[in-house]
């Protein structure tokens, strides 16, 4: 099924923006057309099966005068808002007879009855409330071309849209404007309206963005009545005219008018337009910020299931910020200080053990500004339920004047840790509880279940910590794997064999480490078990322990990469396969040297 919007223009002299997204919110299409017949060609390949074309465009026009009652009842909830419907009557010319909107859904095919339940349909959309109820604007954006306005305003005004699009990669349905998952074109013709949008010297070429943008927004529109019916209003009905808007949400009022407004009760569009505006910046910080943590386990030889991280969207930022306390109060007066996962990193584990162990290695090195344990707080009360551990991180001072990572400067993350099963259940607990898809004679029924779960599963967790505290006991009896003419390595199962029973009291590492380890290894030109027992057995491993001062429990892997380091020195930093951590290997040899 192809989701279609049509920012349509009111003639032939003016371009239309067009754009298709897939059933999974991904844009496959976006361009601009003048004509019908260019209309209906762009279109042809994404109708011929299921689909819904949202048009910005009257559909249905059988008054003589005055509003419409679809736009007189949208005006109501959102003229306030500076989102108002413009009166479409048959008084005026491009009404007179079938409006242009009736016009190309006919050649397409298409029914234009909203509650139609026919699989090609027509709808009319309109995206100013759209955008003030996605985004919680409290007025529109002001990139419309009237009176008054700059380019620049204009330009500033439709990157924010831009940005608030793109932070609906996250939302429920998510949007992809990156559009194919994969590929060289991946998201060009995307970043190429950003581009035009950002380099635009005269309004006319910011008008042929703005017509593309405003289509995708009415694709999305859609693809959201589609997902979300209960969420979505529709004004007037199928035989005077309607608009399919999604919902204005009921705790959204409208900003200040005026330029100046107290630093004390900010206005929340004025706040969602900035952090808009940054989103960019913290994606990118978030990528670091992952790389970081990744950086840091993987040294450590820490063995974890996964580390992922986002910048939080903009529309779940501008609901966050929304928010208010019971007695109706802003729950953050300053939304860009006091809300403090902008940037969220997630590492998930394997056993219980290793969530304390990560936060160990990251206290050590990071910068710790918060740390809560949530399992810790809810067994404290006397019960099972969400348990994770959160911390609130920035980076060394130090490390954010060098190269490659200024944009930390000044940033925080909140890193959660817990266990793969600790995940389970707060991800199915929250996709089914927050969604609001629990009726009420169910809750107390569930809530006992999601009890239970959390306490089975918590049992489970610890089953698995005492199943690996009793496989590091002893060397596991693991059968070598047969030889190969094509691979001198030893065999990642022999090594990591072989490290259970030279370092008992080690960590397990990740899968993938052992076997690049095994490369470097082969790289110092050891083959056999045998050869590496006899390098380890020059290794002065009390000194080298009281030298590096471990503050968190090394990983098997980690301690014989000191190994190999502490006795082979310079030529160990020198190997092809440590091209990437020269500099960490040279500090860690400092260290052991007794220099650091």
């Amino acid at each position: 099924m192809h989701f279609v919007g049509v920012d349509l223009a009111w003639g032939d002299r003016r371009p239309t923006g067009l754009a298709v997204l897939d059933v999974e919110g991904r844009l496959v299409h976006v361009s601009a057309v003048q004509t019908d017949d260019d209309i209906v060609e762009a279109l042809a390949p994404y109708v011929e099966d299921d689909c819904l074309v949202a048009i910005d465009a009257p559909l249905i026009v059988t008054n003589a005068a005055g509003n419409r009652p679809a736009e007189a009842a949208l005006n109501k909830d959102f003229a306030r808002f500076d989102a108002g419907a413009h009166p479409s009557n048959t008084g005026k010319p491009e009404f007179r007879e079938q409006p242009r909107g009736a016009r190309i859904a006919a050649r397409l095919g298409l029914d234009m009855n909203p509650r139609s339940g026919r699989s090609r349909r027509a709808i009319e959309v309109y995206p100013h409330p759209a955008t003030v109820a996605l985004f919680r604007l409290g007025r529109t954006l002001k990139y419309k071309n009237k009176p008054g306005r700059d380019l620049d305003q204009l330009r500033a005004e439709l990157i924010v849209l831009i940005g608030l699009l793109e932070g609906l990669a996250t939302a429920d349905p998510p949007l992809h404007v990156d559009g194919a998952p994969a590929g060289p074109s991946r998201g060009r013709a995307w970043r190429k309206l950003r581009t035009a949008a950002e380099q635009a010297g005269r309004k006319s070429e910011l008008r042929v963005v703005e017509d593309q943008v405003d289509a995708v927004v009415c694709a999305y529109v859609g693809l959201y009545a589609e997902r979300r019916p209960e969420d979505t209003t529709t004004y007037g009905d199928f035989e005077t005219g309607y608009i399919v808007t999604p919902s204005l949400p009921t705790d959204l009022t409208p900003s200040p008018r005026g330029p100046r407004i107290s630093a004390k009760a900010q206005d929340s569009g004025a706040v969602v337009r900035r952090y808009a505006e940054l989103h960019p910046q913290l994606r990118q910080a978030a990528d670091l910020f992952v790389a970081l943590v990744t950086s840091v386990l993987d040294d450590a030889g820490i063995n974890y299931l996964s580390v992922n991280g986002r910048a939080k969207s903009v529309s779940s930022f501008a609901a966050k910020a929304a928010r208010t306390l019971p007695d109706g109060t802003r729950a953050f007066a300053d939304p860009m200080t006091e809300i403090t996962d902008q940037i969220g990193v997630r590492v998930i584990t394997y056993v219980d053990s290793d969530v304390q162990a990560v936060a160990d290695l990251l206290a050590d090195q990071v910068v710790v500004h918060d740390d809560r344990d949530w399992g810790e707080e809810t067994a404290g009360e006397g019960r099972f339920g969400y348990a994770s551990r959160h911390l609130l991180v920035g980076v060394d001072p130090q490390l954010e004047t060098q190269n490659g990572w200024e944009l930390l400067r000044g940033r925080q993350a909140q890193i959660q840790i817990r266990t793969v099963l600790q995940h389970a259940w707060a991800e199915f607990e929250h996709d089914i509880r927050y969604k609001g898809t629990v009726p009420d004679e169910h809750v107390s029924d569930l809530d006992r279940r999601f009890t239970l779960a959390a306490g089975l599963l918590e049992l489970a967790d610890r089953e698995f910590s005492t199943i690996r505290d009793r496989l590091r006991a002893g060397v596991p009896e693991v059968a070598a794997d047969g030889p190969s003419d094509d691979d001198p390595r030893i065999s990642p199962r022999e090594l990591s064999a072989f490290l259970a029973g030279q370092y008992p009291d080690a960590g397990w590492s990740r899968t993938d480490h052992y076997a690049w380890m095994a490369g470097l290894i082969l790289e110092l030109g050891i083959t056999s078990l045998a050869e590496l027992a006899d390098t380890l057995r020059a290794v002065d491993t009390e000194t080298l322990q009281e030298r590096m001062d471990y503050r968190y429990p090394p990983g098997a892997v980690r301690r014989l990469d000191d190994a190999l380091l502490w006795t082979h020195g310079d030529a160990y930093v020198g190997l092809r396969g440590n091209a990437h951590r020269v500099a960490s290997l040279e500090a860690r040899l400092a260290k052991m040297r007794g220099a650091g």
